[in-house]
């Protein structure tokens, strides 16, 4: 996940999304799949792109869930 502000998420998201396996542009981030998520944020900040804000996280039991289905697990 990185935040460049809400106002320039969209302008930054065509880059990142050749970066990353998967990409989604919210109003205020960026959320970015990838392998490595370490590795993603060092390439970030290589070109020279500093979000204001970021965050690594593994994905947890109910993303895989989300992806492979589309719907959570209360529905």
């Amino acid at each position: 996940e990185v935040r460049f502000g809400s106002d320039r998420n969209a302008e930054f998201a065509p880059v990142l999304a050749k970066m990353c396996e998967r990409i989604e542009t919210l109003p205020d981030r960026i959320l970015m799949y990838a392998e490595d998520g370490e590795k993603l944020l060092e390439q970030i900040t290589a070109l020279e792109l500093h979000p204001t804000t970021s965050l690594v996280r593994r994905s947890s039991l109910e993303d895989v869930f989300l992806r492979l289905t589309g719907r959570t697990l209360i529905e």
